[in-house]
C-alpha cells in the first residue's frame, strides 16, 4: 500500500499531466482558428453571407472551410463548441495549484523574508489576486478605454507589469512566476467562460429565433479572442518557470516576466502577420533574441545577499520557532554535511553549478 506522501506525489503528477493535455489542446485550437480566420481569403462567387474561404491539405485529405460573418441562412442542427479545452485547462490548473502551492505553502508559495504571514494568509492572498485581476480586466475591456484594441492592449501590459512587481512583494520568487502565468491563464480562461462562449450562444439563440443578432456580441468576443492569443506564450514560459531558478530566483524577476510579455506579443505578431499574408516581419526574431539576451543577463545578477549578511538578518518570529525546536541543531548539522554544499549562495559542488537548485539556500541557521 503506498503511503501518503508518494500517493500525493502521484497524485500531483496525474494532474501536471492532465493540466499539460488539455493546455496542449486549447493552444492548439486557438492557434489553429486564429490562423484559419486571418489566412482567409475573398473572391467572387462564394455564398451568400460567406466572409471568406480556405483549402487545406492534413492527413491524406483535403479540407475546404468557409467562414460566415453572422450564420448561415439556416443553422445546422449540430454545432462543434470549442470550450471544455479551456475550462479543463484551467480547472486541472487550479487542482495542480491547490496540490501544490497551497497543500504545500510553507515550502512554495511563502517566503518569510518577502512577507511574513500564515499559510492560510498566504493562500488567501492568493485567490484574491487571482479575482481582482478578472474583474479589473473586464472592467476595463468593458470601459471607453474599450473601444481602442491598441490602447486597451497597453494598459493591459501595464496591468500586468504592476502585478509582476507586486507578486515579488507577496510570494517566493517561484510562486511569484507560477502566479503570473495563473492571474493571466485566469483572465484567458473567464475570457471563454464569461465573454466569447456567452456571446456566440446569443447569437445562435437570436438566429434561431429569426433575429437578427447584436453585432456587439461579436466584436466582444473577438477582442477577447485576440487578447488570448497574445497572451498564450507568456503563459506557457511563466509556467514552465518552476524549473529553472535563474528566471524566479532573482532580484529582476519582474522585469524578466514583463520583458517575455513583450516577446510572446513580438512571436505571435510574427505569425499572425504572416498567416494574414501580410509579410514576413523578421525584424521580430531579432528583437525577441535581443530580449532573451537581456533576460539572461539579468538572471545572472547577484540573487542573495551573502552569507554574513544572512547571519546577521533577524530571525522570523516563523523561523524561531524552528531554530528554538528539540533536535533542531542535530538536523542542521546534517543538513550542512549533505545538503549544502549544493544547496548555498555560491554551490561548490559542482564548477556549473551558478545558482543553489530551485532558489532554495540552507546554509544558515
Amino acid at each position: 500500500m503506498l503511503d501518503f506522501a508518494i500517493a500525493w506525489d502521484w497524485l500531483t503528477f496525474a494532474a501536471r499531466w492532465l493540466h499539460v493535455v488539455t493546455a496542449i489542446a486549447w493552444i492548439g485550437s486557438s492557434f489553429y482558428f486564429i490562423a484559419l480566420d486571418l489566412g482567409l481569403t475573398q473572391k467572387p462567387g462564394l455564398p451568400e453571407g460567406v466572409y471568406g474561404e480556405e483549402w487545406q491539405v492534413h492527413g491524406g485529405g483535403f479540407y475546404h472551410l468557409q467562414k460566415y460573418l453572422v450564420a448561415p441562412a439556416e443553422m445546422p442542427e449540430h454545432l462543434t463548441w470549442f470550450k471544455w479545452e479551456a475550462y479543463t485547462t484551467w480547472m486541472s490548473g487550479a487542482f495542480l495549484m491547490a496540490l501544490v502551492y497551497y497543500g504545500s505553502a510553507d515550502l512554495y508559495l511563502i517566503d518569510r523574508n518577502v512577507l511574513d504571514v500564515p499559510a492560510w494568509g498566504g493562500i488567501l492572498i492568493s485567490g484574491v489576486s487571482l479575482t481582482i485581476g478578472w474583474i479589473v480586466y473586464d472592467f476595463l475591456c468593458k470601459s471607453p478605454i474599450g473601444k481602442s484594441d491598441t490602447g486597451l492592449m497597453l494598459l493591459l501590459y501595464a496591468l500586468l507589469v504592476c502585478m509582476a512587481w507586486g507578486y515579488t512583494h507577496l510570494f517566493s520568487g517561484r510562486a511569484t512566476f507560477v502566479h503570473l502565468g495563473a492571474f493571466t491563464a485566469t483572465i484567458m480562461s473567464a475570457n471563454v467562460f464569461f465573454i466569447i462562449i456567452p456571446n456566440q450562444t446569443k447569437v445562435v439563440a437570436a438566429l434561431k429565433a429569426g433575429e437578427k443578432p447584436d453585432p456587439a456580441l461579436g466584436k466582444a468576443a473577438k477582442q477577447r479572442s485576440l487578447h488570448n492569443n497574445y497572451l498564450t506564450l507568456p503563459v506557457i514560459f511563466l509556467m514552465l518557470s518552476n524549473h529553472y531558478p535563474l528566471a524566479f530566483a532573482t532580484p529582476y524577476n519582474w522585469v524578466i516576466a514583463s520583458l517575455v510579455f513583450i516577446m510572446g506579443v513580438l512571436i505571435r505578431h510574427y505569425f499572425n502577420t504572416k498567416h494574414a499574408r501580410k509579410g514576413t516581419p523578421n525584424w521580430t526574431w531579432l528583437v525577441t533574441a535581443l530580449i532573451m539576451i537581456v533576460i539572461a543577463w539579468l538572471s545572472t545578477a547577484p540573487m542573495m545577499d551573502s552569507v554574513e549578511e544572512a547571519e546577521a538578518r533577524p530571525l522570523t518570529p516563523y523561523e524561531q520557532t524552528f531554530a528554538s525546536a528539540k533536535g533542531f541543531d542535530a538536523a542542521y548539522d546534517v543538513v550542512v554535511g549533505n545538503c549544502s554544499m549544493c544547496h548555498a549562495r555560491e554551490p561548490y559542488f559542482s564548477e556549473t553549478m551558478l545558482w543553489p537548485p530551485k532558489g532554495v539556500v540552507l546554509e544558515t541557521k
